[in-house]
C-alpha cells in the first residue's frame, strides 16, 4: 500500500510540474556550455572519458554513465537514455550505441580507437540535444524529490527549487548538481543511510536570502558529509577539493 502511494504522489506530481524549468534558448546554450566546462573543460577529448577510480566510461557534456555489459553499478544510469532522445529526434545511430557499453575497463576503450573516434564525433554534434536532456533531467527531478522526501520537508524543497529555476544563474546551479550527484532519491545512492543529490542540497538550505549561494554553501557540506561517510577504499577524500570548487563557482 505504501509503495501505491508513493507512486500516486508522484504521477500527481509529475502533473503539475509539467515545464517547471523555463529557459532562452540563449540561456539554455551558455547552461550547456557552463556544465561542459565543468564535465570536460569544454573540450572535445573531453566528451568520452574513462575516470580513475570509477567502473565505467563518462560521456558527453554531462559526463552521463554508461555501464559496461553485465557490471551495472550503484549510480543512475543516464547514457541509454540520451541516445533514446537522440533517437526520437531521428538520429541514425550504430546498434553497439544503443546496448551496454562495449568495454570492461579503461584499456579496453582506449584500444578500441574507431569506436571512442566514432562516440566523439557524434557527441560533439550534438551539444543542443545533450543541453535539452540535461533540462528535461531537472524538470523530472521535482516531482520525484518530493514522492520521496518527508513530509514535512516538501513545502520547503518546492519553494527553494521554484526560486532557483526562476533565474539562470539558479537554473543552472539546479541543472549542474542534478547531473552531477543525482536526484537524491535513490536507495543504492547512500553511504551510512545518508544522500547526496539535489534533495539533499535543498533539504540542507540554509536561507539567508541569496538561493544561489545558499544553495552553493549547502551543496559543500553535502558532499563534504559524503566524503566522510564513504567507504575508505574508495579514497573519496582526493575529490572534494575540486567537487567543492565546482559548487562554490555557482
Amino acid at each position: 500500500m505504501k509503495i501505491i502511494s508513493k507512486l500516486l504522489l508522484f504521477l500527481l506530481l509529475s502533473a503539475e510540474m509539467a515545464h517547471a524549468v523555463a529557459l532562452s534558448g540563449p540561456d539554455a546554450a551558455r547552461v550547456g556550455h557552463k556544465v561542459w566546462m565543468n564535465e570536460c573543460g569544454g573540450t572535445l577529448d573531453g566528451l568520452v572519458s574513462w575516470n580513475a577510480g570509477e567502473a565505467f566510461p563518462s560521456l558527453g557534456i554531462g559526463h552521463f554513465i554508461w555501464y559496461p555489459a553485465g557490471n551495472p553499478g550503484p549510480f543512475e544510469e543516464s547514457f541509454p537514455r540520451f541516445v533514446a532522445l537522440l533517437k526520437q529526434r531521428g538520429a541514425k545511430l550504430p546498434s553497439w550505441m544503443t546496448k551496454a557499453a562495449p568495454w570492461q575497463n579503461r584499456a579496453e576503450m582506449v584500444r578500441d580507437s574507431s569506436r571512442v573516434r566514432e562516440l566523439r564525433i557524434l557527441l560533439g554534434a550534438t551539444v543542443g540535444v545533450q543541453t535539452e536532456f540535461l533540462i528535461q533531467r531537472l524538470e523530472a527531478a521535482l516531482p520525484k524529490m518530493l514522492a520521496s522526501a518527508n513530509a514535512k520537508n516538501r513545502d520547503a524543497v518546492r519553494r527553494r527549487f521554484e526560486r532557483l529555476a526562476a533565474t539562470p544563474s539558479g537554473a543552472f546551479a539546479l541543472i549542474d548538481y542534478v547531473n552531477f550527484k543525482g536526484e537524491g532519491v535513490l536507495g543504492t545512492e547512500r553511504y551510512r543511510g545518508e544522500g547526496w543529490g539535489l534533495l539533499q542540497v535543498l533539504e540542507g538550505m540554509q536561507e539567508h536570502g541569496n538561493e544561489v549561494s545558499d544553495f552553493s554553501e549547502a551543496a559543500k557540506r553535502v558532499l563534504a558529509r559524503r566524503v566522510r561517510n564513504a567507504p575508505p577504499e574508495r579514497h573519496e577524500q582526493r575529490w572534494l577539493a575540486g567537487w567543492q570548487d565546482r559548487v562554490g563557482r555557482y
